[in-house]
């Protein structure tokens, strides 16, 4: 008991809870993003406020996420969630107020004898009206209350985090929709090169210059062109299946881009915060802070069913054996009482869900703690590429540049003689692998971009969904 004895001083002296104090742990990552090759120089890396619209300026690309926004059926779960678990906090918060109750009774009863014995039919009515308060000394109440506010605030973090999600899945699709669509274009060039390439060589092999190898390898070149463009036609399809899935509704293609190279064009950079503590404010960590806080809160509901729970009764009554009487003087009741209730004998249960309750907060403490350290690893990985992406871009322009004039000269020394037909042939595989190369790269700038956004969750357009202030 000597044990016992600071709570319950602590609880008479108007103690709120017997909560434990919940310290913000120390970030479990690096205080700034990692420097040095290959990221950025730290003078340019700064966190200004943004929205998906001003990182995402394409009109079409803002049309679609706007369509998804509102048609999402995965963010309408995620906001009917948010709206239980509002419920689930005014439900919790119920029990902390005085429960009124009201009853009205009414019998006829029939005893056999003379009316003069007290036999025949007789009537009675009554009316009562009850009252029943749990004081709370120990703040098991409002333990669960501030638990379910907690997870509450978590359920919107979640939502927050479906909404950043959706708007980073409709970029990236919208983006790879523009891969495909060059993709294919490329593809359909190198047809053409190739149908020219076979109409030369069939003409030079009826002119007796070219073996008849040299046709069967260009028809091989161009038959494996038709096949890639018939999967890059593949590819858009199922690209335009995705955006409609994602934004919930059917699209209108003339809101997507046809080239890769003119997509990026739409899409700026989000430069990186100095400060790891950003991280702090991604949706996916606000909602493993806040269940760790609900744990917390759960805590201080465990330790005070450790202790008695004391509620308070009353009831005004009206009895009549007629219904005229029944609100005369004569026929008014009332009482009032108080109830103790203390667990004497419960195989150690209640101590039990104290130290369950501890075990669950660690546990989701550590959950905290790999929500951050997952978080700075994704804008790390964000950070290097977007610190190398430049250079590469610059390197796959200058290998299509040099692929290019390359197939140029050796069409022409194939013409004049000069070179076997299967110089032409290697020449042609490495310009449309370097075309191809190159929008792998454009692609990865653009993924880079949206990758990015989603690490940093800074999109201040998409706060929080509002909710109730105050506990």
């Amino acid at each position: 008991m000597r044990r016992l004895a600071p709570f319950v001083m602590l609880a008479a002296a108007g103690c709120a809870t017997l909560e434990p104090t919940l310290n913000q742990p120390a970030l479990p990552v690096p205080a700034s993003w990692p420097v040095g090759d290959p990221y950025l120089r730290s003078s340019e890396a700064t966190l200004p406020a943004v929205t998906y619209a001003q990182l995402f300026v394409d009109p079409g690309l803002q049309t679609l996420i706007a369509q998804g926004l509102r048609n999402s059926r995965d963010l309408r779960t995620a906001l009917y969630n948010v709206e239980a678990a509002r419920a689930q906090v005014r439900i919790t918060r119920a029990n902390q107020l005085p429960e009124v109750t009201s009853s009205g009774s009414a019998r006829e009863s029939f005893n056999g004898g003379s009316r003069a014995s007290g036999g025949g039919f007789q009537s009675s009515f009554g009316a009562n009206v009850g009252v029943s308060y749990d004081l709370d000394l120990f703040g098991r109440l409002r333990s669960l209350t501030r638990s379910d506010q907690d997870r509450l605030f978590a359920t919107a973090a979640a939502a927050r985090a479906t909404r950043l999600a959706l708007v980073g899945q409709i970029a990236q699709a919208w983006a790879e929709y523009a891969a495909d669509s060059t993709l294919l274009a490329i593809s359909e060039q190198t047809v053409a090169i190739a149908q020219d390439s076979v109409r030369i060589t069939n003409l030079r092999l009826r002119g007796g210059i070219a073996p008849r190898t040299d046709l069967l390898q260009a028809q091989q070149v161009l038959e494996t062109a038709r096949a890639d463009a018939a999967l890059q036609r593949t590819n858009r399809a199922q690209d335009i299946n995705l955006l409609q899935l994602l934004v919930g509704a059917p699209i209108d293609v003339r809101l997507l881009q046809n080239s890769i190279a003119d997509a990026n064009r739409t899409l700026v950079p989000l430069p990186a915060g100095l400060d790891s503590r950003v991280l702090l404010r991604r949706p996916d960590v606000l909602q493993a802070e806040y269940n760790l806080r609900a744990a917390n809160a759960q805590i201080g509901a465990a330790r005070a069913a450790l202790f008695p729970d004391i509620s308070l009764t009353g009831l005004l009554g009206l009895a009549s054996t007629a219904l005229t009487g029944l609100f005369s003087g004569s026929a008014f009741s009332a009482s009032a009482g108080a109830g103790i209730t203390y667990p004497i004998f419960n195989a150690g249960a209640t101590r039990a869900r104290v130290r369950q309750t501890e075990a669950q907060r660690q546990a989701l403490l550590s959950s905290y703690e790999q929500a951050i350290q997952s978080a700075f690893r994704e804008v790390a990985d964000a950070l290097a590429t977007q610190g190398t992406i430049g250079e590469r871009q610059r390197a796959s322009r200058a290998n299509v540049g040099a692929s290019a004039e390359t197939l140029r000269l050796v069409q022409a020394r194939y013409r004049g003689g000069i070179d076997p037909f299967l110089n032409v042939l290697d020449a042609q595989r490495s310009y449309y692998t370097a075309q191809r190369s190159q929008v792998a790269v454009q692609l990865a700038a653009a993924t880079n971009t949206v990758d990015l956004y989603r690490a940093l969750g800074a999109d201040s357009s998409l706060e929080l969904i509002p909710i109730e202030p105050g506990r």
